[in-house]
């Protein structure tokens, strides 16, 4: 069966004194969720927010890993360095990474794989900016972006993948799609994985919802039978909107 999820990406926000303040906050509050909690730090809060955590029902993501294993590459963080933080997952593909920093579907199979191989479990993203689904292409990108970062890999493998379909235009700007809109794109990209790896792997895929998902439309947007949950961004900053959020799942 799926696994019901909310994931927090705290983005590059709050200083390690402020993140530790709302994950012992979350941890006091989140303790029996009915669902995956995970909370996505910066790379600088990982370690004591993983220990703070442990024995609690939330789990720790990094935002990113490097595309190498290691070596002389100044102001990377390896996957390997993630996992020995006691991070158990690593959010990939973000829009913003893709868009601020040029990540390719090259380089983010690159990353899926080192994340893979350290024992990280991936949270992917996928979604189309505005003009794309202007013109009707939001269904050619999403395929696009699965074919060329994840569906190389074995069906083992994407037991430990988690999607998150992220329309862009709907990040950080208080837009959102909506519930026939997310449910749409949901089944169509659990349409696609049943093609590589069959129905039952299909129905057991998490497929997450991302783009201005708020306590507000939460309860609404989970409730379509493909959507298994959010990934939340400026929401997940604040423990009573994130705790309404779970509660939503």
């Amino acid at each position: 069966m799926r696994t019901r999820m909310v994931a927090g990406n705290w983005k590059m926000n709050m200083n390690l004194q402020e993140g530790v303040a709302l994950a012992t906050e979350l941890k006091q509050r989140v303790t029996n969720p009915g669902c995956e909690v995970v909370i996505g730090t910066p790379f600088i809060h990982l370690t004591e927010v993983s220990r703070l955590l442990e024995g609690s029902p939330i789990r720790v993501a990094a935002e990113n890993c490097a595309d190498q294993v290691k070596g002389a590459y100044t102001g990377e963080v390896s996957a390997a360095m993630v996992r020995s933080t006691g991070a158990t997952y690593c959010i990939l593909g973000h829009s913003e990474r893709r868009a601020y920093y040029h990540e390719t579907a090259e380089i983010l199979k690159k990353k899926v794989d080192l994340a893979l191989a350290e024992g990280l479990r991936v949270i992917f993203c996928i979604g189309e900016v505005k003009e794309e689904r202007e013109s009707n292409r939001q269904n050619e990108v999403v395929a696009a972006q699965l074919e060329g970062s994840l569906f190389h890999l074995s069906e083992e493998q994407w037991k430990q993948i988690t999607l998150a379909y992220e329309p862009v235009w709907a990040i950080g700007t208080g837009l959102t799609a909506t519930p026939e809109q997310a449910q749409d794109m949901h089944a169509y990209i659990r349409s696609l994985v049943a093609k590589h790896y069959g129905e039952q792997v299909a129905e057991d895929t998490t497929i997450l919802y991302g783009g201005s998902c708020n306590e507000k439309n939460a309860a609404e947007l989970f409730a379509n039978r493909d959507v298994d949950g959010g990934l939340i961004g400026g929401a997940s900053l604040v423990a009573d909107k994130f705790c309404a959020i779970i509660a939503a799942r």
